[in-house]
C-alpha cells in the first residue's frame, strides 16, 4: 500500500529528535509540506535540514521555534504555520517529556508543568487547528501519548495520569469532530527507540546496548522498536487511506501492554 499525503499539509510539534522527528520525516516522504515545532532554534533548524532532504520534489519544510505549553506559544505557532503553508491538514501533538517518580515527591508546580506542557498543549493547539479542518471538511489530528494511559504503574505520575487525560480528549474530540470527516486518534508509544534511553544509559553507568537488550526482555516480539516504525502508523493514520479509524487509542509498542 503506497501512503501518500501530497498537498497536505501537517504540524509536528517536538519534531527536533526522536519520534517526532521521524514522524515529520515520514509525512515528508510522503509528499507532505511540513511545519516542524520545537523550543530550541539551532537544533530545530538541523531537524528541517534533515527533513529536507528526505522529502518528495516540491514538499514546503518549515521550521517554527516556539514552546507549546503557553497559550501565547500556541497562537504564536498556529498563527505562523497558518503564514507559512496556508493551512493545517495534519496535527500530530507530540511535544512532551516522561514526568514521573514517587507520588509524594511531586509539588503542584510539577503537576502544572505536565499538564501545561502534555494536556493543555494538545486541547490549545487542537482547539486552534480544528476549525479550519471542520470548514474544509478534512483532517487529522494525531496525540501521541503512552501506553501507561491505559495500564498505569508505580512511580509513573503524573505523566500517566496526564496521558490519560489526552487519550480521553481524543476520544471526546474524534465523536464530536467525525461528522465533519476530521478523524482524531492517539498513538501510545511503548519502548520504541528514542534520545531518552541514551540518556538514562548515561545516568545508569550501561552502554545503550546493555540498556536495550534489559528493557527488550519485557517485549513479547523480544526487541526495541524503532522511531521509523511508529512514524508509519502515524503516517497511516494521517493519509486518506486511513480514512475509517477515529477515536481509537493504538499501542504501538510490540504487544507489550496488558491493555489492548
Amino acid at each position: 500500500m503506497q501512503l501518500t499525503l501530497t498537498e497536505r499539509r501537517a504540524l509536528v510539534t517536538g519534531a527536533s529528535q526522536g519520534l517526532g522527528l521521524a514522524m515529520a520525516s515520514r509525512f515528508a516522504e510522503a509528499g507532505a509540506d511540513v511545519a516542524l515545532v520545537a523550543r530550541r532554534p539551532e537544533v530545530l533548524e538541523q531537524a528541517r535540514a534533515q527533513v529536507a532532504q528526505r522529502a518528495r520534489d516540491g514538499a514546503r519544510i518549515v521550521a517554527i521555534a516556539g514552546d507549546v505549553s503557553t497559550a501565547d506559544g500556541c497562537a504564536s505557532i498556529h498563527a505562523r504555520t497558518l503564514e507559512a503553508l496556508g493551512g493545517i491538514d495534519v496535527l500530530v501533538n507530540n511535544a512532551g517529556s516522561s514526568c514521573a517518580g514517587p507520588f509524594e515527591s511531586h509539588s503542584d508546580e510539577v503537576w502544572q508543568q505536565d499538564i501545561d506542557l502534555k494536556l493543555f498543549a494538545a486541547i490549545r493547539m487542537c482547539r486552534a487547528a480544528l476549525p479550519g479542518m471542520r470548514e474544509q471538511r478534512w483532517g487529522r489530528v494525531i496525540n501521541v501519548l503512552n501506553t501507561y494511559a491505559k495500564a498505569p504503574d508505580a512511580g509513573t505520575a503524573p505523566t500517566s495520569v496526564t496521558r490519560a487525560a489526552g487519550m480521553a480528549l481524543t476520544k471526546a474530540l474524534a465523536a464530536e469532530y467525525a461528522p465533519h470527516n476530521v478523524l482524531i486518534n492517539a498513538l501510545l508509544v511503548g519502548l520504541i527507540e528514542s534520545d531518552q534511553w541514551v540518556r538514562r544509559a548515561a545516568r545508569e553507568g550501561v552502554s545503550l546496548e546493555a540498556l536495550q537488550s534489559k528493557l527488550a526482555a519485557r517485549v513479547p516480539l523480544g526487541r526495541i522498536g524503532t522511531a521509523e516504525e511508529f512514524a508509519n502508523m502515524a503516517c497511516l493514520l494521517a493519509s486518506d487511506q486511513g480514512s475509517f479509524i477515529t477515536g481509537t487509542a493504538i499501542n504501538v509498542d510490540g504487544g507489550m501492554c496488558p491493555v489492548a
